[in-house]
């Protein structure tokens, strides 16, 4: 083989190479871009993740005032201070993108746990999750009642429910 032939073939795979870095970091880029606006748009659709409410506009009578929890808050972990709004209807919490509240943990499973109302109360549960989900120092092996303001680790985050 010529000298001027394994310099090309040297030199096309360099740019085989650099087009392949080039590709990944646009995936990575694109991948990142969609996640952040997937957060913006649950923001606006929860109502936003700041912990003060929203000021009525003169005229209107206030919200009316439910007891008990009024949502679900991440005390520690990586996405410490989000907030979600709680209905009656329930909430996974996972890495899963499809979850209502997604953790980006390596100690959380896809569908991890789910939070959810029966009657008055809210209660965890674990879903088969690989490191388990605790109160406290306890794991959950079945549906437990969760009263307000007592943390639900899952991976490295808490959870906990507030008025």
């Amino acid at each position: 083989m010529s000298e001027l032939t394994f310099t090309l073939l040297r030199l096309g795979y360099l740019v085989l190479l650099w087009v392949f870095v080039l590709s990944a970091i646009a995936v990575l880029r694109r991948d990142m871009g969609s996640r952040s606006v997937r957060a913006a748009r649950r923001q606006r659709s929860d109502g936003g993740s700041s912990s003060s409410a929203p000021a009525a506009s003169a005229g209107s009578p206030p919200p009316p005032r439910r007891s008990g929890p009024t949502r679900l808050v991440v005390t520690a972990g990586p996405l410490t201070g989000t907030t979600l709004p709680l209905s009656t209807s329930s909430i996974l919490i996972g890495r899963a993108p499809s979850c209502t509240l997604v953790l980006d943990d390596d100690y959380s499973s896809s569908r991890h746990a789910r939070i959810f109302p029966q009657g008055d109360q809210w209660y965890v549960e674990d879903l088969g999750s690989t490191n388990g989900t605790y109160i406290g120092d306890q794991r959950l092996s079945s549906p437990t009642h969760l009263p307000p303001g007592v943390g639900v680790q899952i991976g490295r985050s808490v959870v906990e429910l507030q008025g």
